[in-house]
């Protein structure tokens, strides 16, 4: 049963299922939406079709605010355009401001309060009175900007106002009546045109809405909303015509411009629901939702679709009147302080008055685009063409002639979206089984080279002469592991004798000693008298049983480390003959030496370079580990470990330095084992005075933590060790990437590989006061990089919630040094060392 899953998962046609599964899914996902979209917008760009010539567009744009001063003008000046226009005889005047609100001059309270006085009974009738009665009467009328416009929109004639509906689903059974002004252009010839039509043939509902006052609403000629939707991407392409409120049906100030443009009122507008908008002579078809998408013009030899003149040179008739007869006129602000500006299918701002330019050219050139009826049925078919293409027919393909028929397929979707989209104004959702098709034919595609490739290597790996010269690659890239396993698998001769000789010697040169002895072994199998076979094997076999180096040391006949033959192996390092191992490091092993020369005792710490550094680098490397050991011997300060000598033999580089009878702190951290207070603040300021003086010195430590300072309880000795190793710790790898240290005692800055200042050793060493107080760690992680995380971002757990009774100077010590902000730290060393000395005097003094 489990043969035949893994048979199914693993066969074509399930490949081919789950890539149609996995797109069909997504339909509405955003990605899928939004490639939809583009490819919409891309058929919009790509019609070419031409604007109505009867619209203009009157602008408020920065050169008026400019002229006329700072918006919202008075409306009294917008009366004064509305009056030219209609001199003008223009068709209809529609205006897309929002007059919702009264504008009220702040002198009109002033005269009405005047007025009242002057009006009550304690005053007498007088000539003078009644005259000064009629001047303040005169100048509220004046001041009235909402009345004066008023008038104009009254002697205009022609005018047309826009207003916005709140889109909800209505909460109560009648919603707040509407005034009379604009209820008027509710439509009542609507027909359920589709059978059956249900709640998703309804427009958009509505539950509040915001007309304009009623001195302006009252005397327009028509009111009609201005609401526009919105895709998953923000993008205007679709305004609704006609929106519900309250069972009521209310047109769009696009529909009713074009309805007064043709002399016909509102009645005349037939709403068809579920379809459409028949309206005289023009049948206008929507979404179920009477949603229509409109058609956006292209410019043209680089001029607007629309043109769009100065609110200001209209009024102070730079541009003629005459312009705009029979015209119709919109008017609204494209500055950008004014008004909000909007994405549309071609461009990634456009003004409203200029969107409502476009949605009434498509209303009555009928530009609209539309999705057929019979698209609901080929948006569910193409789709499933293509996935049994996938799992039927593209699998038993040829390579060749599934490429081709993908490619024909693919580009034959596409020619149908922009063929349909131009020419048709018709929109199919096409880009979803494009993507699938182009998804089904990568994936198989992937499959049929991996398999091939798969079949390539192992077709190779059986045979002996691929073997060979992949052994020969992988030895030349220093993976001596894999080319030794590539080259057992060739039959044994002569010549594979000879790389075998040299792949020996290789080990060998890495001080990798057991392993040159499994090779020289299984060669000496076949020929145990090739060349110097025996020697080298006996070589090999006793290094690797004496050399304290981990398997790491010697280098054939050439190689200076001296044997003792008759006792027990003495290995040397330059004049230093090797004792016993001390401890091993993240780069090496430290061994306890003898200075031959001068028989002193030495603890001397190793670091291979070959193993941890590729050729091209390693000459830069041994010149940085130089410096940095040229740099620590030059300190000399009680609390630093001395540094005597640094040298290299065979690629592996040592230092030698003090031999120091104590041990690190690193068992002082454990909660059973800790150190006294008192103590713990006296190692600790040691410390800190030691890395002063190194700072003072221009050297940077980079690596404080427990395992890097000795101490010895006997004589109360401290002494910081790896000055300068920590450097090329820092930008070394190992074969598997990953970087050598723990992070948990590295400062913020150093974790993100910034440059590093004595700061950073200043954080390190109160990370390790925390432990060696508390017995954990002040950061704490799941993973390496939660850990690393934590460090740069989080703050530290507080000590007392570990270690409830530290004193409050030694929690201030240690929140000072773990500070996430450099400047924030103690400045020096020297500064936190008497820091912590006074924290241990007042602990003294019982403070």
């Amino acid at each position: 049963m489990s043969m035949r899953k893994a048979a199914l998962w693993k066969s074509d046609w399930f490949v081919g299922l789950a890539v149609a599964l996995v797109f069909l899914a997504g339909t509405n996902s955003d990605l899928i939406q939004n490639l939809e979209f583009k490819a919409y917008d891309l058929g919009v760009k790509a019609s070419n079709r031409s604007p109505s010539d009867k619209i203009a567009i009157i602008a408020i744009d920065d050169a008026s605010i400019e002229s006329l001063g700072k918006w919202p003008w008075p409306r009294e000046v917008q009366g004064r355009l509305l009056m030219i226009l209609a001199g003008s005889r223009a068709k209809v005047i529609g205006h897309t401001g929002a007059f919702s609100e009264p504008q009220v001059d702040a002198g009109s309270d002033y005269i009405r309060n005047i007025l009242e006085t002057i009006s009550a009974p304690t005053f007498k009738n007088s000539p003078q009175l009644t005259q000064i009665h009629t001047l303040l009467r005169n100048a509220l009328n004046d001041l009235d900007n909402d009345q004066r416009f008023s008038d104009s929109i009254d002697k205009a004639n022609r005018v047309l106002l826009g207003m916005y509906f709140e889109p909800g689903v209505p909460q109560e059974t009648a919603g707040q009546p509407l005034p009379d002004y604009l209820s008027k252009n509710a439509l009542t010839n609507v027909k359920n045109a589709s059978a059956g039509a249900g709640k998703s043939s309804l427009p958009i509902q509505t539950m509040s809405a915001a007309p304009p006052i009623e001195a302006l609403g009252s005397k327009a000629y028509a009111v009609g909303h201005m609401n526009v939707t919105r895709d998953v991407d923000g993008a205007i392409r679709t305004e609704p015509l006609v929106l519900e409120y309250y069972g009521q049906y209310y047109p769009s100030l696009s529909l009713l411009l074009a309805a007064k443009s043709l002399n016909l009122r509102a009645r005349s507008i037939q709403v068809n629901l579920g379809r459409g908008i028949e309206m005289d002579s023009l049948n206008i078809a929507t979404d179920p939702a009477l949603r229509m998408r409109t058609h956006f013009y292209n410019d043209r030899d680089g001029k607007p679709a629309f043109e769009v003149d100065s609110f200001q040179d209209v009024l102070s008739g730079k541009i003629p009147a005459g312009k705009y007869r029979d015209k119709i006129v919109l008017i609204g602000a494209t500055a950008a302080g004014v008004e909000a500006q909007q994405a549309t299918s071609i461009a990634d701002a456009m003004a409203p008055v200029v969107i409502l330019a476009h949605s009434v050219s498509s209303i009555l050139k009928q530009d609209y685009f539309i999705e057929p009826g019979w698209a609901k049925w080929a948006n569910i078919a193409i789709p499933v063409v293509v996935a049994l293409y996938l799992m039927l027919l593209l699998p038993w393909l040829s390579t060749a002639i599934g490429a081709v028929l993908s490619v024909v397929m693919f580009f034959s979707m596409l020619a149908a979206h922009f063929v349909l989209m131009t020419q048709q104004g018709m929109w199919l959702h096409l880009m979803m089984p494009s993507g699938m098709l182009v998804a089904g034919y990568l994936v198989f595609g992937v499959r049929r080279f991996l398999a091939a490739h798969t079949g390539k290597i192992w077709s190779d790996a059986n045979s002996a002469e691929s073997n060979r010269m992949m052994g020969l690659a992988f030895q030349g890239k220093g993976q001596l592991d894999v080319a030794f396993d590539k080259f057992r698998k060739v039959p044994l001769d002569d010549n594979l004798m000879e790389l075998l000789y040299n792949l020996g010697l290789d080990f060998e040169r890495k001080r990798q000693f057991n392993k040159a002895e499994s090779v020289f072994r299984y060669m000496a199998d076949y020929k145990p008298r090739f060349r110097d076979l025996e020697a080298r094997l006996a070589q090999s076999k006793d290094m690797s049983n004496t050399v304290v180096l981990g398997g790491n040391a010697g280098k054939g006949n050439d190689s200076t480390i001296k044997l003792d033959r008759v006792g027990v192996a003495k290995p040397m390092l330059g004049r230093y003959e090797i004792q016993r191992e001390l401890g091993k490091g993240a780069m090496g092993v430290v061994y306890l030496g003898t200075d031959s020369k001068i028989s002193r005792t030495v603890a001397i710490k190793t670091l291979a370079f070959s193993q941890e550094f590729e050729d091209e680098e390693m000459e830069e490397v041994k010149a940085r580990f130089f410096r940095e050991a040229e740099s620590a011997g030059r300190l000399s300060h009680p609390n630093i470990v001395t540094v005597y000598d640094a040298g290299e033999e065979h690629d592996l580089a040592y230092i030698a330095m003090e031999f120091l009878k104590g041990k690190d702190l690193v068992a002082h951290t454990k909660p059973g084992n800790l150190l006294p207070l008192p103590k713990v603040l006296s190692i600790v300021a040691r410390v800190a005075d030691a890395l002063d003086y190194a700072h003072g010195k221009s050297v940077v430590h980079r690596d404080i933590k427990p395992a890097n300072i000795m101490y010895d309880p006997e004589s109360d000795i401290v002494k910081v060790t790896d000055f300068g190793i920590a450097r090329i710790i820092d930008t070394s790898r190992t074969k598997t990437g990953m970087v050598l240290g723990t992070p948990n005692y590295m400062s913020p800055e150093q974790l993100a590989g910034k440059k590093t200042e004595g700061t950073s050793d200043l954080f390190s060493l109160g990370v390790t006061l925390y432990q060696l107080i508390s017995g954990k760690q002040p950061f704490q992680g799941e993973s390496l990089t939660q850990l690393m995380y934590v460090i740069a971002n989080e703050p530290h757990i507080d000590i007392l919630s570990v270690k409830p009774k530290a004193p409050p100077s030694v929690v201030a010590i240690i929140n000072k040094a773990l500070s996430k902000q450099v400047n924030r730290r103690f400045k020096t060393g020297g500064e936190m060392a008497e820091a912590i000395r006074q924290c241990a005097a007042s602990l003294k003094g019982g403070n």
